[in-house]
């Protein structure tokens, strides 16, 4: 029974996407220091919040903030296999080795294992060999077509687990409603206000996440998407001006 298929978060246009998972996902972790960290901060920062809500307002603030983090997430997953299905498109229209290579690099294609029949060897070996050969060679072209169509149902299919995104609109909070509080962060050898060190944090998933680069499986803007909601949330409950919500 494979946990991640079930419960993470897929692609909306993945055969393995279920809608329990936009909740289900918030409660996987890939690693031990993933899950240590999230819940850490969680534990850090969420604390004096609920302390202020209450549990109940506090709960709602945490799902409201995962979930929103996950709808941000599957729109940038949208646009992201769009992207590759017209650019795996335009290369079976006009197949060449530089249009590959382009795809390769974009989408961290040295990652991919090849199977073919018994034998698994990475798409580094297919692109080493390639590169060796005529650019318009009719077998890599097959070949290069057959790869890529596999990768294209492998990528869609990929989940993503973590309660990252609520936990980043937890952080946002703690820094929007105590911007003053200083935190001792190791290994930064100085106390640092919340508005800072957050607002910096926040500034650099930003900036991680228009980057994109190949390899990186971090879900930046789901992240960000938890501290959107966070706000709009945050906006809401001001203009209502109660401590409770429910």
């Amino acid at each position: 029974m494979d946990l991640d298929v079930m419960f993470g978060l897929h692609y909306w246009g993945s055969d393995l996407f279920r809608p329990h998972q936009i909740i289900t996902h918030l409660f996987m972790h890939g690693s031990f220091p993933h899950l240590f960290f999230n819940m850490f901060a969680l534990w850090m920062f969420g604390a004096t919040l609920e302390n202020r809500w209450g549990p109940k307002r506090f709960l709602i603030f945490y799902m409201v903030c995962g979930i929103g983090a996950a709808l941000c997430h599957l729109g940038v997953l949208t646009i992201d296999n769009v992207r590759l299905t017209s650019a795996i498109q335009d290369f079976n229209v006009n197949p060449s080795f530089d249009s590959f290579v382009k795809i390769y690099d974009k989408y961290g294609l040295e990652n991919f294992t090849i199977t073919e029949g018994a034998k698994e060897y990475p798409m580094q070996s297919f692109r080493d060999a390639w590169s060796a050969m005529p650019p318009e060679s009719g077998d890599m072209v097959f070949r290069a077509r057959l790869y890529l169509s596999n990768f294209v149902e492998l990528y869609r299919n990929i989940p993503t687990v973590g309660a990252s995104g609520a936990v980043f609109g937890v952080l946002f909070a703690f820094g929007y409603l105590f911007p003053n509080s200083y935190l001792f962060i190791l290994p930064i050898p100085f106390p640092i206000k919340a508005k800072y060190f957050i607002g910096g944090y926040i500034l650099m998933e930003l900036f991680l996440g228009f980057k994109n680069s190949s390899g990186d499986n971090v879900a930046h803007f789901a992240h960000l998407g938890g501290v959107l909601f966070a706000y709009i949330l945050l906006k809401i409950w001001n203009k209502r001006n109660r401590r409770d919500f429910y």
